[in-house]
């Protein structure tokens, strides 16, 4: 959108973790504000409308009504942890907010570069976004301390950190699919 600019790529105004989007990773989408071609969004205008906040939370309406349902469904990415993430980035500080997701991109770096099969992009973004830091270093663990990893397919060794993911996703009742409005 023009005149939209971020320095944060990696974290949305509006709560998406876009240094996790498979769309960002493709570089098929320049993230929030990052060129000039990115579509108009109804939340970068109001960030414009207001003084252009650099996180919805830092505006005095915030929650507005734009929130109502803005986790309902997903897109390229899963939406699903928007106003959370917000709200932990309120109180945690976004600096800190974004050091913890500059350790998700190094871990879903490596789930990508090394377990990918070709059809596991999605659901190692969704669990990256979804899972805690703790237990995305817990899986990374245990896969460097299986010595018969080396053993399997690259097809078996997707297979196997696509359920370990799911293993962990269940024991939070999380499903690691997105979300699409029917």
């Amino acid at each position: 959108m023009k005149g939209f600019n971020r320095q944060n790529q990696l974290f949305s105004l509006c709560g998406l973790n876009c240094g996790l989007c498979p769309m960002f990773l493709n570089k098929n989408c320049p993230g929030c504000g990052g060129g000039e071609g990115n579509q108009s969004c109804k939340i970068a205008r109001c960030s414009m409308e207001h003084d252009s906040v650099q996180y919805c939370f830092q505006c005095s309406e915030y929650p507005c009504e734009k929130y109502d349902h803005i986790d309902d469904f997903d897109s390229f990415i899963t939406h699903r942890r928007r106003k959370a993430d917000l709200e932990k980035a309120r109180h945690s500080g976004v600096e800190a907010y974004n050091a913890e997701q500059i350790e998700k991109v190094k871990i879903l770096d490596i789930f990508l570069s090394n377990y990918n099969d070709g059809r596991k992009k999605t659901l190692f973004c969704i669990a990256v976004n979804l899972l805690e830091l703790q237990e995305l270093q817990a899986v990374l663990w245990e896969i460097e301390h299986n010595s018969d990893i080396e053993m399997l397919t690259l097809k078996e060794k997707s297979a196997y950190i696509a359920r370990l993911l799911k293993d962990v996703a269940a024991t939070k009742n999380i499903d690691l699919k997105l979300r699409k409005k029917k």
